[in-house]
């Protein structure tokens, strides 16, 4: 039994109305969702794509007008997309200077993402843009290479078929258990070899609190630099 267990990351969509005061809400909803699915480096460049995707349909289409908003992943890519009825009003890319007061919105969308298109069909209009998550898989987990080493080293703990069968399927329980394993045969194994494991303890809390903060200070950073 693979003990591993991906991040499913489930396409899912959201009917709302074009209004400015819906454009909060989905941003909330599009950090809550990117949370669940373990991405919360592109949580800022995601809700600045929502809401100027729903900017440009209440300002080219029309407030009012029925829309859904579309989440999922392409390969190792977050797409989003925003569905209208009208196949009239295409979004441009305007080369809008830093004090125009318009025209600035796919230009912002341009900076964060991949790639950005429209997609005209029959009954709709489909603005779509895709956010690069730096995922080994669509659905990998996040978190860089110390994470794929813990991962690999995983595979070998946890996988008990003595387990009860409801335990077995409850996948994040089951990795969180394997790997307090790995950290308690450390402990071990530093004790036998005469090691401080208390000192051991507060110096790798130490590394994780920084290397942490570190990843966060330069998400904000890129974050910033994009707008």
């Amino acid at each position: 039994m693979d003990c591993i267990a991906g991040v499913s990351r489930k396409p899912w969509s959201l009917p709302f109305t074009a209004e400015p005061h819906e454009v909060a809400a989905l941003r909330r909803i599009m950090r809550l969702h990117l949370g669940l699915w373990g991405l919360h480096g592109v949580i800022d460049a995601a809700q600045l794509c929502v809401s100027e995707l729903v900017s440009n349909v209440i300002s080219h289409v029309g407030t009012g007008t029925p829309a859904i908003l579309v989440v999922s992943m392409s390969g190792t890519r977050v797409r989003i997309e925003v569905h209208d009825s009208d196949t009239r009003a295409l979004p441009v890319f305007l080369d809008a200077g830093l004090d125009a007061e318009s025209g600035r919105g796919m230009a912002l969308v341009t900076a964060v993402t991949d790639r950005w298109g429209v997609q005209l069909q029959a009954d709709r209009k489909v603005t779509w843009c895709e956010l690069p998550t730096g995922l080994p898989s669509a659905e990998g987990h996040s978190g860089g290479a110390r994470v794929n080493r813990t991962e690999a080293m995983l595979s070998g703990y946890g996988c008990d078929q003595a387990r009860p069968r409801s335990a077995r399927y409850r996948a994040v329980a089951l990795v969180e258990d394997a790997a307090i394993d790995v950290v308690v045969d450390v402990l071990h194994w530093l004790r036998a070899h005469g090691r401080d494991v208390d000192e051991a303890l507060d110096r790798a809390q130490t590394h994780f609190e920084a290397e942490v903060a570190e990843a966060e200070t330069s998400t904000l950073s890129g974050s910033h630099a994009g707008r």
